[in-house]
């Protein structure tokens, strides 16, 4: 079975990086950097990594980073990218609800919804949550974005899409109250010009979802914050207004 992320992200590397959520690459990165204290000895994993946008930009500043995706069309583009600006980033295919690495990261992040929240169950989400855990040395972090469920509760998940700037199309949008899933049609142009339309089915979680998944998965410590394009910081106190919450988790030791 082909799921819809899979078949977005078959042939949508070029068209991902004009996305206006894609934009706010070297402020995100300013946030990482501050929450290691530009200490570039850390070793840095990028879950579900994508076209590698913060990856490569963390390489660029000095640090030793490994990104992997589930689509290898992504990787490619990340490698390209990477060659590009000169930067050595090593990049795999993996996939995030399988286990991967163990003990060897400093920090791990998973921004833009990356993996997490795009499972199609929640026990799904959760192993991508234990395998990051497992992936860190004690007292190392994770940083995540994911879809805040209290955004929903106030506005329209179909008119905040539509004003996004997006070069896809989201219709028969609904929201399932009682499991906070949205379920759409989406139409995107691929990189090869081709029109096509997937079923997109993603989870929005509360800050106390978030705090016991996390503390669940071997996490000691989360912190939730709001989270705004390009301008990640702790100082974003977390609202019904802000569509995306930033969460920082700190491995238990």
């Amino acid at each position: 079975m082909t799921h819809w992320y899979e078949t977005l992200f078959a042939n949508y590397g070029e068209a991902y990086d004009k996305e206006s959520f894609t934009q706010g690459t070297a402020g995100e990165v300013d946030f990482v950097e501050r929450e290691l204290g530009a200490d570039r000895s850390k070793r840095i994993l990028d879950i579900a990594c994508g076209t590698g946008r913060h990856a490569i930009e963390l390489a660029r500043r000095g640090y030793a980073v490994t990104g992997f995706d589930l689509s290898e069309a992504q990787l490619r583009r990340a490698r390209d990218k990477a060659a590009a600006a000169g930067v050595t980033v090593e990049f795999q295919r993996r996939d995030a609800t399988e286990p991967h690495f163990v003990g060897q990261f400093d920090a791990a992040l998973m921004f833009c919804e990356g993996a997490f929240p795009l499972m199609e169950t929640d026990e799904k989400n959760h192993a991508i949550l234990r395998h990051a855990a497992a992936a860190l040395r004690p007292g190392g972090k994770l940083l995540l974005t994911t879809l805040n469920a209290l955004f929903p509760l106030f506005h329209s998940v179909k008119d905040f899409l539509d004003s996004g700037g997006s070069g896809a199309k989201t219709d028969k949008l609904t929201f399932d109250w009682m499991t906070f899933r949205e379920r759409a049609e989406l139409t995107f142009t691929d990189d090869a010009g081709r029109s096509q339309t997937v079923q997109t089915d993603e989870r929005y979680y509360t800050p106390p979802e978030m705090r016991w998944l996390l503390k669940t998965a071997g996490f000691a410590q989360v912190e939730i914050f709001g989270c705004r394009l390009g301008q990640f910081s702790r100082e974003h106190v977390l609202t019904p207004d802000d569509f995306e919450m930033l969460v920082v988790a700190e491995r238990a030791a």
